[in-house]
């Protein structure tokens, strides 16, 4: 899962307060943004290198994100995107709600871990929600919100660990992700919504193909076969 959302916390950096955005101001304050309120919401490190917006269509790109994990997991991160493509409507810039045509995410790294009581996407949405009460809330009108026409997650390549794995790695296939008019019913979404929507729709998918229960009985299926040859 190099691209995800991801932002999937982080296209939540458009939104980024009461900033005055212009074309040609906009790429560094996505990428100061990105790190800041990326690591706030998820209370994880969150990382990116560069953002490069152009100021005559709205094209861009978010290189080399990565999000990190909360704190008592133990992998190098949650999600790692190489590259992310988007478009954003120029003329929303200064409007209460940023628009966003577009938003690409080919190809991202996930790591999926189970934790002693949940996994890290779990602990990921849990954090975005408290923020979702604590901080956003008492943003109030203040800050821009944001709709999402389309957002694209394919070519994923998700492993999932845990404990009784040994913390070992296995491949997991995960479907597609496709979303369509993020916030368009609500005049916009906050960037906290936004994370938690994305993540939502991700943790439903990698809950489905990276079924730990089922991955556990498997496991313990195979030691009992181990167990048998060997007393035999």
């Amino acid at each position: 899962m190099k691209r995800i959302v991801p932002s999937l916390l982080v296209l939540a950096a458009l939104i980024g307060g009461t900033v005055f955005l212009r074309p040609d101001n906009i790429s560094p304050l996505i990428d100061t943004s990105i790190a800041h309120r990326g690591s706030l919401m998820s209370r994880a490190r969150v990382s990116v290198d560069a953002v490069k917006i152009a100021p005559s269509s709205g094209r861009g790109t978010i290189n080399n994100l990565v999000i990190g994990n909360p704190a008592g997991f133990k992998s190098a991160y949650a999600i790692k995107a190489d590259r992310i493509d988007l478009e954003i409507d120029l003329a929303s810039l200064n409007q209460d709600v940023v628009v966003v045509h577009f938003l690409v995410i080919d190809g991202p790294e996930v790591l999926y871990q189970q934790g002693d009581s949940m996994t890290n996407f779990d602990a990921i949405q849990k954090n975005i929600l408290s923020y979702l009460g604590g901080i956003e809330s008492g943003m109030g009108a203040q800050g821009k919100k944001l709709i999402v026409e389309e957002l694209t997650i394919y070519n994923a390549r998700a492993q999932a660990s845990a404990a009784f794995m040994n913390n070992k790695n296995v491949s997991v296939a995960l479907p597609d992700i496709s979303l369509k008019n993020i916030g368009t019913a609500r005049g916009g979404v906050t960037p906290g919504e936004l994370g938690q929507e994305v993540f939502g729709a991700l943790n439903a998918k990698l809950s489905t193909a990276a079924n730990f229960d089922r991955l556990k009985m498997s496991s313990d299926q195979r030691l009992d076969k181990a167990g048998q040859g060997t007393a035999m």
